[in-house]
C-alpha cells in the first residue's frame, strides 16, 4: 500500500524527476569498468560472471538481512526500508550495496504492485525494473516451457522412458496472475494435433523450480547440473524421471546464459544495487540470488538484502536454504513493522488504523514479538525498524520503542519513504551499532539429516506456533516417495499463505496451538529442497476485482502513468 499523502507525488512521478547517473559511473564505485558491463540501456547493466570472479579472493563484507512482520493491507514497508537503509549508509560514506529480488508482472498488474521501493527510497528506473527489466523471468519461462514441451513430445512419440502421463510433475509457466489456468487439460485433438491427453496446470514463473535453480546456482556448470536434476515426472514403475534424461538441459542452459548474470542498477541517490533472483517467499524460496548476494559482499563493506514477506517465510528460507552453502552468512537482521500494521494485528480494521489506538497496538505487538523470536532462533542479532507513516503519533512510537527496550531489542524509526537516505540516519546508526557490537552466532533451525517429517514439524511448531501437523490427500504418499527416492536430506521450503503466521490467511497476530494442514508435497531436486503445500495456497495467484492494470497508461511520448 502506498504511503503517499495528498501533498506528495506518486512513486513514478518521483522516479521520473530523478537525476540518475549513467550505469558506468555506478559500476566504477564498486570497482567494475564500464567496458566490462553488458548494458541494457543507460541505467541498467548485467555484470558477467567472469568479471565477478575477479573479486573471489576479496574478504566478504557484513550482511544485513531485511525481514518484516506478517503483511497486512496497512503496509509494512520492507523494500522501501531496504533501499532507504542503503541510501542512509551511503550518505554516511559507507561502501554499501543492496541486493533484492526482481519483480513479477503478476503482482505489478494485479494488487500488490511492483517491488522497487517507494517515495524517495526507490531503485531506478522503476518502470523498467517493474516491467520486462532484463528479461530474466521471461528466460526462465522459456526454459521451463521448453522442458515441458520436450517432455510432452517424448510421451507422444515412443515414450521410451515409460513416463506415466498421470504423474507428470512439471506444469506450464507464465508470469501473470491467471486463476483460470490453475487446472487445465492438455493434449486434446489426437496424436497428430494434441498429443497425449492429461490434466495439467500453470504456475506463475517465480514458482517454477527453474527460478529457484537460477537463484541458487553458483556457476554456469552448477546451473547445468541443477537443471539436469529436476524431476519432471515418474515412470509407470514409480521411478523419478529427470530433465537430464530428456536431453534438453543444454538448450535450457542456453536460454538462461544471460539470466544467470546479476543485474546492476542504482537507488535514487546513486547507490549500487544488484536486483537478481525471484519473489514470492510464500510459494517459492523468495530471496535474492546467491550470486548477487555473494558478490555484493565482495564488492562492498556492508550489504543489505531482503527476504520475501515475513520472518516466518522469506527469512526462515534464507537461513535454512540459502545459507546451507558457505557463500553467505548474516551478521544482523532487521525486522520491519509499521504502527498501522501492528494495529491490524491487534484487531483494528483498515478504516481504524489511522486513528490513535494504543490498545490495538499493544495487542498487535505479539506479531512483532513472534517474528523477532523466530529470527533469534538462528542466532542472529535483531534490530526493529518502525517504518514511519504520517498518521503515527509520538505516543504510539514511544510505546513500540519502550516495548523493544524491555525486550532487549535495538529499535529505530525509519523515515526513508518521505526523506530518502536522510530519513534513514537513525536506523543506519542503530544497524551499525549492532554490526560493531553484537555477536552473531548463526545456526540452522534443523539438521539436514533429520527425517522430513521432523523438519516440517520443527518449522511448524518453532516458527509458526502450531501444535501439530496433519497430512491430507496425497501428502503422506508424496513424503514416502520422496524419501525412498533419496531426497530425505533436503531442506524444507514451505508453501504457505503470507497473510498469517498460520495456514489460515484470516488469522492475524500470533496464534498458538493450531494445526498445520499439508495437502501435498513436491521435491525440487534441482533447487535442492522439498516443498510442502500448506492450506489453500495456490501456485498461481488470481487478479483482484479491480486490477492495477486498469489504471495504467502510456502517452505518445512514452510517459507512463499509474505504475506503482
Amino acid at each position: 500500500m502506498l504511503q503517499v499523502s495528498t501533498t506528495m507525488r506518486t512513486n513514478i512521478e518521483i522516479a521520473q524527476d530523478a537525476k540518475a547517473r549513467p550505469i558506468g559511473d555506478i559500476a566504477e564505485k564498486i570497482g567494475i569498468e564500464e567496458t566490462e558491463l553488458v548494458p541494457y540501456g543507460r541505467y541498467i547493466a548485467k555484470v558477467p560472471l567472469d568479471v565477478l570472479k575477479r573479486f573471489d579472493s576479496r574478504p566478504a563484507g557484513k550482511l544485513v538481512l531485511m525481514t518484516a512482520i506478517t503483511p497486512t493491507p496497512a503496509g509494512e514497508g520492507k523494500t522501501v526500508t531496504t533501499i532507504g537503509l542503503v541510501q542512509a549508509l551511503g550518505r554516511m560514506d559507507k561502501k554499501v550495496m543492496g541486493a533484492i529480488r526482481e519483480p513479477s508482472l503478476g503482482p505489478v498488474f494485479g494488487l500488490k504492485g511492483g517491488a522497487t521501493g517507494g517515495g524517495f527510497s526507490q531503485v531506478y528506473p522503476m518502470w523498467d525494473i517493474d516491467l520486462h527489466f532484463t528479461g530474466d523471468i521471461h528466460a526462465v519461462a522459456a526454459a521451463h516451457n521448453l522442458l515441458s514441451a520436450i517432455l510432452e513430445n517424448h510421451i507422444s512419440r515412443d515414450n521410451s522412458l515409460g513416463i506415466d502421463p498421470t504423474r507428470i510433475m512439471i506444469k506450464k509457466a507464465m508470469d501473470m496472475n491467471c486463476r483460470e489456468l490453475r487446472h487445465i487439460v492438455v493434449g486434446l485433438g489426437g496424436r497428430n494435433d494434441g498429443g497425449t491427453p492429461h490434466e495439467s496446470a500453470f504456475i506463475i514463473t517465480a514458482a517454477s523450480e527453474i527460478s529457484a535453480v537460477l537463484a541458487l546456482a553458483t556457476s554456469m556448470a552448477d546451473l547445468k547440473q541443477r537443471l539436469g536434476k529436476i524431476i519432471v515426472a515418474y515412470s509407470y514403475k514409480g521411478k523419478p524421471v529427470f530433465a537430464s534424461q530428456l536431453g534438453c538441459v543444454g538448450a535450457m542452459t542456453m536460454l538462461l546464459k544471460d539470466a544467470i548474470c546479476p543485474n546492476l542498477v542504482q537507488t535514487l541517490e546513486g547507490d549500487p544495487f544488484f536486483i537478481h533472483g525471484f519473489p514470492f517467499a510464500n510459494i517459492a524460496h523468495g530471496n535474492s540470488s546467491l550470486l548477487a548476494t555473494k558478490y555484493a559482499l565482495k564488492l562492498a563493506d556492508i550489504v543489505v538484502t531482503e527476504a520475501g514477506f515475513a520472518a516466518d517465510l522469506g527469512a526462515e528460507k534464507f537461513f535454512d536454504i540459502v545459507c546451507r552453502g558457505k557463500e553467505v552468512r548474516p551478521d544482523c537482521a532487521v525486522v520491519v513493522c509499521s504502527i498501522r500494521a501492528l494495529k491490524m494485528h491487534g484487531g483494528a480494521s483498515i478504516d481504524q488504523i489511522c486513528k490513535g489506538d494504543c490498545l490495538a497496538l499493544r495487542k498487535g505487538l505479539e506479531n512483532l514479538d513472534k517474528h523477532v523470536e523466530n529470527s533469534r532462533k538462528f542466532g542472529v542479532p535483531i534490530v526493529v525498524a518502525i517504518n514511519f507513516f504520517d498518521t503515527d503519533t509520538t505516543e504510539e512510537i514511544e510505546l513500540v520503542k519502550k516495548h523493544c527496550r524491555e525486550k532487549g531489542i535495538r529499535c529505530a524509526v525509519s523515515r526513508v519513504f518521505a526523506e530518502g537516505g536522510k530519513g534513514g540516519r537513525e536506523l543506519a546508526e542503530v544497524v551499525l551499532e549492532s554490526l560493531e557490537n553484537d555477536r552473531c552466532d548463526f545456526r540452522f533451525l534443523y539438521a539436514s539429516d533429520r527425517p522430513l517429517k521432523e523438519k516440517i514439524k520443527t518449522i511448524a511448531t518453532e516458527i509458526y506456533g502450531a501444535s501439530e501437523v496433519i497430512y491430507e490427500g496425497e501428502a503422506e504418499r508424496n513424503l514416502k516417495l520422496i524419501e525412498t527416492s533419496g531426497f530425505g536430506d533436503l531442506p524444507i521450503c514451505m508453501a504457505k499463505t503470507q497473510l498469517s503466521i498460520t495456514d489460515n490467511p484470516k488469522l492475524k497476530g500470533a496464534p498458538k496451538g493450531w494445526t498445520l494442514k499439508i495437502r501435498e508435497i513436491h521435491v525440487s531436486a534441482g533447487a535442492g529442497f522439498v516443498v510442502p503445500i500448506c492450506g489453500q495456497i495456490m501456485l498461481v495467484p488470481g487478479l483482484p476485482s479491480e486490477p492495477a492494470a486498469l489504471k495504467m497508461d502510456i502517452d505518445e511520448n512514452g510517459k507512463i502513468t499509474g505504475l506503482n
